[in-house]
């Protein structure tokens, strides 16, 4: 380690390195493991009875018919599992009122979906049939709705003299945005199984967070932490959507434990659609005071988000997120922000991929935008002078964080660069004069990538081999590949030989998994921490064998050798021999092994810089996305192939956040968008070309110096789209267009514009 504590590169280094991903053989070779694919002998299927009002007292449940159907093991209702204990709740924000997970709802249903009974039988096309036989009668009562919505959170954060700065103000302006509810949409929906054998309680599940899943099933079961195990085998994506327990997970273990035989359930995509928690969601506004010369002086803003009818393990982030991340990269004296969220008769909402961090950039790089109109600046140099210098790392910011490192000059420079801003701006001259409608669009933005602890082992084992395992779990980011390049590189091996362990709380340590972008940071820092330890273990081991100094034992892929004599040598398989003596029979038994809890010592915040060219044609008001430029900092970068999927991959759901996707619900909290032939999400042919950049500054909070990264496209690239809509339609005077922008109503609001400038004519 070097002298701020962070990997020294001696030797040959497999970080940094474009290293193939090693998942991905089995995957598209059809070799992969998901929960649907998971059928033990005597597998039961479970389906619910759900409610189809979005609020209303339950007047009756006949479930005869249900139970007299040939193939019907079981039926459970709320009166079932009364004794059942409650999920967790992250409550960072204090002022919280917690609303707790039903698993089946009792007297009163609160959202349409909501489960309220559990029909377990042979197979599942009898566990639907019997479900579409209950006589569910229930008494419609009002959903909530604007002012009668109960306050569940908030929170405020107020810094310098806001009322002061406004009132010294040459400029005030202001934005309301309105972020449509989003579904995650991974590829697997949902899944739980689970088996109770000899008094212990397997579930595999679709999740992100095993080791969270585990403790909340061992809650709410009433059982120690070690007759429970959670397994996630392949999760073919998450976004945050299986970062919590469900109640379907919760009913399904206790099925299982019930009837002492293996339970499964799957979602279909409709379920999701309906019952697995949204994101988004949230109303903002804000005003920004500038001065005559370009500097910003303060900032209100007003943070609304819809929570839901219960809230999931990490409800509050959004909201709590949005409003610790503003300003965002720029300097501002005096703030004043107030987040709140509220009760909904609808899905829960959670995080999504972002989790606040969209809203906050959203909301302040609209403002940035609408203050250089009225200021007549280029959006990019109005930017700059606001920026957050370089040389003021580590930064304390007004909402109380402190930003470990960057530099949004550098951003700012590079995409300007290469995007060939200048002639961009000459070029949408032209293009106007000849009546084209071409806009441009900037954002900036920060991203805390996640704060706290995790854990990691790493093993010698028998045959010469290494296991490394970790806390951090994958769902498709190359987790396996990127950590074994971690460990090739500590202990001098090929990635090859390295076996990365996750997502089975037996065979893995306790961790948190993976969410918020802190699984390279966090995680992969505490496998840095564990290859140290093991690699103490190795020379003091190998000096033994070899007899020499501990610092003459050097490190390679076929073993040990002493450095002064490198013919002086041990295989690994030798030097774990020699440790464990006589054969077992077991290879994978382990010679030596370091485990360690690795707590980070601050946030990384990484950044960006995105800017994006629309057309839209006249007539149907379709826009085309030309390009997008985009530099990001994520620190240290482990794999850069892994880095550019996660960036691409994130961009694809900003976009369709920006301009396809929504959930809808009627007056009654009805959903209008049930299924993917009325919820639209990107297609490859939707994504417009991107060239990315990078620059590297590296984070002093953990020994990687690495940032996150997996959700920077769903931060930055929104804005820059929606601000290029808006300069693109700013001569038509549309301003304030709220997403998702489709041609419809980009089309409507030029028509719109259109008769209002006809109407002042005549």
């Amino acid at each position: 380690m070097d002298a701020n504590g962070q990997i020294d590169r001696a030797g040959k280094s497999w970080m940094g390195q474009t290293v193939r991903r090693r998942e991905d053989q089995r995957l598209v070779t059809g070799q992969g493991r998901y929960v649907d694919d998971l059928t033990p002998e005597g597998c039961l299927h479970l389906e619910f009875v759900r409610s189809q009002f979005a609020h209303g007292d339950i007047v009756e449940l006949d479930l005869d018919e249900a139970r007299a159907l040939d193939g019907v093991v079981a039926v459970f209702t709320a009166a079932d599992i009364a004794d059942l204990g409650a999920a967790a709740i992250n409550l960072l924000i204090p002022d919280v009122q917690p609303q707790p997970m039903r698993v089946l709802a009792a007297e009163r249903v609160e959202a349409v979906g909501q489960p309220v009974a559990a029909i377990v039988a042979t197979s599942r096309a009898i566990a639907r049939d019997a479900a579409q036989l209950a006589g569910l009668d229930i008494d419609a009562l009002p959903v909530a709705a604007g002012d009668e919505r109960r306050e569940l959170l908030t929170h405020d954060w107020r810094s310098g003299d806001a009322e002061a700065a406004f009132a010294a103000a040459d400029h005030v302006v202001g934005i309301t945005v309105e972020h449509s509810l989003l579904a995650p949409m991974a590829l697997e929906p949902r899944a739980a199984l689970a088996d109770w054998r000899e008094g212990r309680l397997t579930a595999w599940l679709s999740t992100q967070t095993p080791h969270r899943a585990r403790d909340d099933l061992a809650r709410m079961l009433a059982l120690p932490l070690a007759q429970v195990r959670v397994i996630a085998p392949d999760v073919g994506g998450a976004f945050g959507g299986k970062a919590s327990i469900y109640p379907e997970d919760v009913m399904v273990a206790f099925a299982a434990r019930r009837l002492g035989a293996p339970v499964k359930w799957c979602a279909t995509r409709s379920d999701d659609l309906l019952a697995a928690t949204h994101g988004r969601g949230a109303t903002t506004s804000g005003e920004l005071a500038v001065a005559a010369d370009g500097t910003v002086l303060g900032l209100r803003a007003k943070l609304a988000f819809q929570l839901g009818s219960w809230m999931p393990f990490s409800a509050v982030i959004p909201a709590r997120n949005a409003g610790r991340i503003l300003p965002g990269p720029y300097r501002v004296e005096g703030i004043d922000i107030g987040a709140k969220g509220y009760f909904a008769n609808r899905a829960a909402v959670g995080i999504y991929r972002g989790a606040g961090r969209p809203e906050a950039t959203m909301l302040m790089e609209r403002l940035m935008d609408e203050a250089a109109r009225v200021l007549s600046l280029d959006p990019l140099e109005f930017r700059q002078r606001n920026l957050i210098a370089a040389d003021a790392f580590p930064y304390a910011t007004p909402t109380g964080e402190t930003l470990d490192s960057g530099n949004y000059q550098a951003l700012v420079d590079m995409a300007r660069h290469h995007a060939g801003y200048d002639a961009l701006r000459a070029r949408q001259a032209e293009l106007r004069r000849d009546g084209k409608i071409f806009g441009i669009g900037v954002s900036l933005y920060i991203e805390p990538c996640g704060q706290g602890w995790e854990s990691a082992t790493a093993s010698l084992c028998r045959d010469g081999t290494i296991i490394a395992a970790t806390g951090s779990s994958a769902q498709g980011q190359g987790r396996e590949t990127a950590f074994s390049q971690i460990v090739a590189d500590l202990l001098q091996v090929a990635p090859e030989q390295v076996t990365v362990r996750h997502g089975d709380t037996k065979e893995s340590p306790t961790g948190i998994g993976a969410l918020a972008s802190r699984s390279t940071a966090i995680g992969g820092g505490a496998m840095v921490r564990a290859c140290e330890g093991l690699l103490e273990q190795v020379r003091r081991a190998g000096a033994e064998l070899l007899q020499c100094r501990e610092d003459e034992i050097v490190p390679g892929e076929a073993g040990v050798s002493v450095a002064s004599d490198t013919g002086r040598m041990a295989s690994w398989e030798t030097l774990a021999g020699h440790l464990l003596g006589p054969e077992t029979g077991d290879p994978k038994e382990a010679a030596l092994c370091s485990s360690v809890v690795f707590h980070a010592d601050g946030e990384a915040w990484a950044s960006g810089c995105c800017i994006a060219t629309v057309i839209i044609d006249e007539d149907t008001g379709t826009p085309t996305i030309e390009e997008v430029v985009w530099v990001d900092d994520a620190g240290v970068v482990l794999n850069p192939m892994l880095v550019r999927g996660q960036l691409v991959g994130g961009m694809a759901q900003g976009l369709g956040e920006a301009l396809m996707e929504r959930i809808v619900y009627d007056e009654d909290g009805q959903m209008l968008t049930g299924s993917l032939m009325d919820y639209a999400v990107p297609r490859a042919a939707d994504i417009p070309p991107v060239r990315i950049e990078k620059i590297e500054t590296p984070s002093p909070t953990n020994p990687l110096g690495a940032k996150g990264v997996g959700e920077a496209g769903c931060i930055g690239i929104p804005a820059a789209i929606v601000n290029a809509v808006g300069d693109a339609l700013s001569p038509f005077g549309v301003r304030g267009l709220q997403m998702p922008l489709t041609s419809e109503r980009i089309w409507r609001a030029m028509q719109d514009a259109a008769g209002r400038r006809s109407n002042v004519d005549q």
